[in-house]
């Protein structure tokens, strides 16, 4: 390659490392989305340009972003890393590089940046940010990294589709019309009710507040009252059983609880609340249990609590990874 085309391909890497930033930023839309969209469409090049810097991403890990963002992409030679060279992956590998990208944007690796589901939702919210909406007169608050997708045909009555995260429905006492919201795996109707919704990975909770909702999975359907809570994944719908309200609705307070809870699940709960992510090196340390009740806004606090009741030693790395064992 000649000085120019050097140049040129350089300058298709650091624009492709600039997307992969705006994705993991927790500032994307819709509008960013399909812009990346058209960025690839360009050419061959764009779209394997785009594919190399996703990769270099899942091999940096979690700690990828500052050092990008420090150093740029890092160069392999063709015999240490036995990959391809730069001209084979922008010209011949180009259809496995668009395979890879989508992919990678589809469901992203460790949940590092949004989906490009999450992307077009109708309402989202980034780490550690919370969010009042309103869907005609139902009242929609969005927690820490959660985002809906609103029904656009009113002639079914209202109705949210929970791509991930969490939710407070509140419906007023004199609704017309039912409400239909789907998450996971399952059906969620309500009539007049208050209800909390989590939706995470495969598993889904619904714990209800106030009223009666119906919650239906495949064939199996439960009526889950005030004060109950029932869950749900891929294997179908457990049974109802008696929920504590107060846990359950103290995100909305700006809390989180644990009451004996194993600081591996503690950990990824913490993980939606903050930047970065924390990370369980050591099984045994995993299985310890903790309890109380924190700031959501102090998770830096709580990180440094957990230390000395657990006995964990924390290891900083840059953006924002922190290491227990």
């Amino acid at each position: 390659m000649n000085n120019d085309a050097n140049e040129e391909v350089d300058l298709l890497k650091r624009d492709a490392r600039r997307w992969v930033r705006q994705l993991v930023s927790g500032d994307a839309t819709t509008v960013d989305a399909e812009a990346l969209k058209r960025w690839r469409m360009q050419s061959r090049a764009h779209d394997a340009a785009f594919a190399e810097a996703v990769r270099v991403w899942r091999q940096l890990g979690v700690g990828g972003r500052a050092f990008v963002d420090l150093h740029g992409a890092p160069v392999w030679s063709r015999r240490a890393a036995g990959i391809t060279t730069r001209r084979a992956l922008l010209v011949g590998g180009s259809a496995l590089a668009a395979s890879i990208a989508a992919t990678a944007v589809v469901k992203p690796p460790l949940d590092l940046w949004p989906s490009l589901e999450e992307l077009r939702a109708d309402y989202r919210t980034a780490t550690g940010e919370q969010r009042l909406v309103s869907v005609t007169d139902i009242s929609v608050r969005l927690n820490t990294q959660t985002a809906i997708a609103v029904t656009a045909d009113p002639s079914a009555g209202p109705g949210i589709r929970l791509i991930s995260g969490q939710a407070s429905f509140t419906m007023p006492k004199h609704s017309s019309q039912a409400l239909t919201v789907l998450a996971g795996h399952g059906r969620i109707v309500a009539d007049r009710a208050r209800f909390d919704v989590l939706c995470l990975a495969e598993k889904t909770s619904v714990t209800c507040v106030a009223g009666d909702v119906e919650v239906t999975v495949g064939e199996r359907s439960a009526t889950v009252s005030q004060g109950q809570q029932v869950v749900y994944d891929g294997d179908g719908l457990r049974v109802a059983a008696t929920a504590d309200l107060q846990e359950a609705t103290s995100w909305q307070d700006g809390y989180i609880v644990f009451r004996g809870t194993a600081l591996s699940d503690a950990v990824a709960e913490i993980n939606r609340y903050r930047p970065g992510r924390v990370m369980v090196l050591n099984a045994t340390l995993g299985q310890k249990t903790i309890s109380g009740r924190f700031r959501t806004e102090r998770m830096d606090e709580i990180l440094g609590w957990i230390e000395r009741a657990t006995g964990a030693n924390a290891r900083t790395l840059p953006g924002g990874v922190i290491l227990l064992s």
